[in-house]
């Protein structure tokens, strides 16, 4: 009896899983409503909703839980930076910013796609998008349970593709799902990612169209220091982009960026950034350009880190993001960002491995917990047309291999016998091989960070950031080591030595110009200037550690 139970297990257990996968294969999932129930966060609904209160981003980027994956049509290598867009919001009270605008049905195509362009856009209250060439992206996201009705999508979406049966849009260009039955999951896009030409923006008129101001444009009562600023701020522009330009750098530049904020909420939270605590999140930069510029803020997400596995970028709640949108009359809402830039961060070994486990699980979540009838029909199609030929192939190709090692043993053995030396010699030739093959990326990025060094002018922001760097490590050498939230500016003036002190500061004029305006010629000239602080300044012995700027506790 137990031998017989022992023969047949194996052989049920075969037929039980067989049978599983057929039934897998022949009955695919039709709803994934029933994800909702695992939705990460409410966080990630309220902070982009209609109605959003001042930190909610904030506390969104506490978190590194994954959002949704993108993937862009030809894009191998993580070559776009873009933001993607959720919602616009308009009316600020001080403490809470918010969207009235009304919700508009979109128009469904023949082909079965959804039109994101208003037929008339001037009767909504907008202008038609400016006129550039066109620079359009296919992309597609695979959006995480987290129980939001918005469409994430690249600025200036044009059509959106997907099993949802009532999309709205509202005047701002933010996408909602109101389809209760197939919650936001799996959809297409494309978007016109084309930038409008600099001096149309300095050209543009001043005179906004009714609709916009109304709509799009009212201002808050603000803490008089306010306005002063941003007049004081964009006194020398004489056009609305430039004007908006310099409010965008002076945040940039002069303010720092942390997540950790008060647990008290002070009074004026916008003036308490600007002229007292001086550092802030996202929201706070963005909050801050939009009542000192005509302009609203936008809430969505950074691109995330790039999956090269995958060829799909992994956006998590971390990279949730505010930037503002202003409005050029003839040209059509532009972005502008005044966050500083956070610090590149280095991959290591672990992290490579999480790009492998977030392959694992996305081919998991696209194959097995999405497997609905457009798989099944893609598989099936697949399966048809390759079988016969693979099994085919596979058995004349092992017995070819086979064949063929067999030969090249035989040959080795010949061979080895006659010059043991000689193979020796190859073996150990072949085994350094391997070892610079392995550690060539490592080979390459330091040999490109010395040409990045040595000739700056070719990638001016990279190459600004490499010399910054190690400038600041040349003058934590003299004892004046830079603070992770100080802003360069607060790095500068901490420096007591004068000396030094204005040889560093000549230093960060052309790094920022440099990292924040692509500028190769300023670029050039920081070996120069790196070669002046060395010169003119020695390391010093100091007691302990060297001395951390208080400026930035």
């Amino acid at each position: 009896m137990a031998f017989s139970l022992a023969a047949v297990a194996p052989l049920l257990v075969t037929l039980i899983l067989a049978g599983a996968s057929l039934i897998f294969l022949v009955l695919p999932r039709v709803s994934s409503r029933y994800l909702i129930a695992y939705a990460l966060s409410n966080d990630l609904t309220t902070g982009f909703s209609d109605r959003v209160q001042l930190g909610r981003i904030g506390q969104i980027q506490q978190s590194s839980a994954v959002v949704m994956h993108i993937q862009i049509d030809g894009d191998t290598s993580g070559a776009y930076d873009l933001e993607w867009r959720g919602v616009a919001l308009n009316i600020f009270d001080g403490r809470n910013w918010s969207s009235p605008l009304e919700q508009m049905p979109t128009v469904r195509l023949s082909d079965g796609s959804i039109l994101l362009v208003p037929a008339d856009p001037r009767r909504q209250g907008v202008e038609a998008p400016f006129s550039t060439a066109a620079k359009s992206i296919h992309y597609r996201v695979m959006m995480e349970p987290i129980g939001s009705n918005v469409f994430f999508l690249a600025p200036k979406a044009t059509r959106l593709e997907g099993h949802y049966h009532l999309v709205t849009i509202d005047r701002a260009g933010a996408v909602y799902d109101l389809d209760t039955e197939h919650p936001v999951g799996r959809y297409e896009a494309y978007s016109n990612i084309a930038q409008p030409d600099r001096e149309q923006l300095r050209t543009a008129s001043e005179s906004y169209p009714a609709g916009i101001v109304l709509a799009n444009l009212p201002m808050p009562n603000l803490e008089p220091r306010i306005p002063r600023l941003a007049q004081q701020v964009t006194a020398a522009a004489d056009n609305n982009y430039d004007k908006a330009v310099a409010l965008e750098r002076y945040l940039m530049t002069t303010y720092g960026y942390t997540l950790d904020l008060p647990r008290t909420s002070p009074r004026d939270p916008l003036a308490n950034f600007l002229f007292e605590r001086k550092r802030g999140h996202c929201e706070y930069f963005a909050s801050a350009m939009a009542v000192m510029f005509p302009s609203r803020v936008v809430n969505g997400f950074r691109t995330g880190e790039f999956n090269d596995l995958t060829s799909n970028y992994v956006v998590r709640a971390s990279n949730a993001h505010s930037w503002v949108e202003a409005y050029f009359p003839g040209s059509g809402w532009v972005s502008f960002d005044p966050t500083p830039a956070a610090p590149a961060q280095l991959h290591d070994n672990w992290s490579r491995m999480m790009l492998y486990a977030d392959a694992m699980a996305s081919f998991w979540r696209e194959w097995v917990i999405n497997y609905d009838s457009t798989h099944q029909k893609s598989l099936g199609e697949e399966a048809a047309h390759g079988s016969r030929a693979f099994v085919e192939n596979l058995r004349s190709w092992a017995q070819r291999r086979y064949m063929g090692l067999l030969d090249n043993a035989r040959q080795l053995q010949r061979r080895m016998a006659r010059s043991p030396g000689r193979w020796t010699a190859t073996g150990l030739l072949i085994t350094a091989l391997l070892l610079l093959i392995a550690n060539a990326r490592d080979i390459w990025m330091l040999l490109r960070k010395h040409r990045l060094q040595a000739h700056p002018e070719y990638a001016p922001r990279r190459a600004a950031t490499l010399w910054y760097e190690r400038m600041t490590r040349r003058v934590a050498r003299c004892g004046w080591r830079k603070s992770a939230v100080q802003t360069p500016v607060e790095f500068v003036t901490a420096i007591e030595d004068a000396n030094l002190r204005e040889s560093v500061a000549r230093f960060t004029r052309h790094y920022e110009s440099a990292r924040f305006g692509d500028s190769a010629e300023d670029a050039s000239r920081l070996p120069k200037l790196y070669e002046e602080i060395t010169t003119s300044s020695a390391p010093r012995p100091t007691p302990g550690s060297a001395r951390v700027s208080q400026a930035g506790k």
